[in-house]
């Protein structure tokens, strides 16, 4: 009886009251979670530029953003729905939450196979469009359609990501991420380190991933279990996905803007530096992912915490996740930035010691994107928690503004005056400017939230 008490106090519910030390025990799986899943996506970078070579390395780097439009998707479900179902639990309506959560995952099931089937139309021109040629071009589409055959996978993974932390099961989602990324690493070292399949074996071990990443979650829901959530019988509720959408539109949107912007800052890389700016540029991007991981990871594990005290009408819970989640998200943001100053040297001669102007390139560019980490946590925040709150186009503007225009206007402008630098310091004015954005927005709020 003893132990039964013990660990009913150990388990962590949406509706307790969180300290400071329960909410980072809380949403700590899910920022390993995002760790794991950024690290596993770096593997694939690892060895296709140190097996393969740079114009492999190139290749994946300008298509990659194509093949995360169509990702996107699973976000904007996962987020937008995870919302939903919070505060359906919150409202004390269990079985009602399990209607919409199985509905949403039976919808991404379909959309999936749809746009697995329009990315293999689009990927050729889509490819060519952004400049790929002869070798690289066929490199492009070798790899995209690989991957293209996992994106349901993939999609179902993005979706349960958020899912199983509304389920209270954050380590869970942690494990099947582990389990995801260790598949992923093994099958990049054999496939591409050992047999030498370059972006061959790349696709396939990141798509076995996601098989992983989005079937175990399956069949755990699927089965008799112990969470919040099941897999059940499910009918067709247009106005549950429409506010799934609505509500998840900023994360979709930020996928979105990301790949758009992502295209631009390829195409301004090539006018610029050539090809060893667009490695220069992935390599960039994988060192980022792993740093805003943790902010995303926050934002994922903390979003359903709020939405249930908003469905409960908990606002005292409300002011106290806000207030600890600006400090925390601050004190990270400037650790960050250290962090990333004392690193850029190892990790740029890890991906690309091999040339020596690349890697001064890489390192050089690092230094001047990493400043943006100080802003964007705090922005990463803003937008998750008015999609938590269910406002979906205050979380869709602020994703809007920062990711697509903000930047894409910071990367036609800045490089006129201050060349290749302008491109990497093109993120840091954009999270600026952002920043003034959310903030506003959190003002302007408040009353209507009581978060303050």
């Amino acid at each position: 009886m003893i132990k039964t008490d013990k660990k009913n106090r150990d388990e962590i519910r949406l509706s307790d009251h969180f300290t400071g030390p329960r909410l980072m025990r809380f949403v700590m799986p899910s920022i390993i979670m995002m760790i794991f899943t950024s690290v596993y996506g770096v593997v694939d970078g690892l060895f296709i530029s140190n097996y393969a070579g740079k114009t492999a390395f190139a290749a994946l780097n300008l298509v990659y953003p194509l093949l995360m439009v169509l990702g996107g998707m699973g976000f904007m479900i996962g987020t937008g729905g995870s919302a939903i179902v919070a505060m359906t639990l919150g409202e004390g309506r269990r079985d009602k939450a399990n209607e919409y959560f199985s509905m949403l995952v039976y919808v991404t099931i379909v959309i999936g196979v749809v746009l697995t089937a329009l990315g293999f139309l689009c990927l050729k021109p889509a490819a060519a469009f952004l400049g790929a040629k002869g070798k690289m071009l066929e490199d492009c589409i070798v790899y995209g359609r690989i991957i293209l055959a996992f994106q349901t996978a993939f999609m179902l993974q993005n979706v349960f990501q958020s899912f199983l932390i509304t389920a209270e099961k954050p380590k869970l989602g942690l494990m099947v991420t582990v389990a995801a990324g260790l598949t992923n690493v093994v099958l990049d070292f054999v496939l591409v380190g050992v047999l030498k399949w370059g972006l061959v074996g790349a696709a396939v071990a990141t798509g076995m991933s996601q098989v992983i990443g989005g079937g175990i979650p399956m069949v755990y829901f699927a089965s008799k279990n112990g969470s919040l959530l099941k897999l059940t019988r499910a009918k067709w509720e247009k106005w549950v996905f429409i506010k799934t959408c609505t509500n998840g539109s900023s994360e979709v949107m930020t996928n979105i803007s990301s790949s758009v912007v992502s295209m631009l800052y390829n195409f301004q890389l090539m006018n610029v530096a050539g090809e060893n700016g667009v490695a220069a540029y992935g390599v960039i991007m994988y060192m980022n992912f792993v740093f805003s991981a943790i902010y995303l990871g926050y934002a994922i594990g903390c979003a359903p915490i709020i939405s249930y005290h908003y469905g409960a009408a908990n606002y005292k819970e409300l002011k106290n996740l806000f207030k600890k989640s600006l400090v925390m998200n601050g004190v990270t943001g400037l650790a960050m930035l250290a962090v990333a100053q004392m690193t850029a040297h190892p990790l740029s001669k890890i991906f690309v010691g091999y040339d020596r102007e690349l890697f001064a390139m890489t390192e050089n560019g690092f230094r001047l994107y990493a400043l943006a980490f100080v802003a964007s946590g705090i922005n990463i925040f803003g937008s998750a928690l008015f999609t938590a709150l269910g406002n979906g186009a205050v979380s869709a503007a602020i994703s809007f503004l920062r990711t697509l225009v903000f930047q894409m206007a910071s990367v036609l402008i800045l490089p006129i005056y201050l060349g290749v630098n302008g491109i990497w310091l093109a993120i840091v004015a954009a999270e600026g400017l952002a920043l003034a954005v959310t903030a506003g927005f959190m003002a302007a709020y408040r009353k209507k939230y009581r978060y303050v």
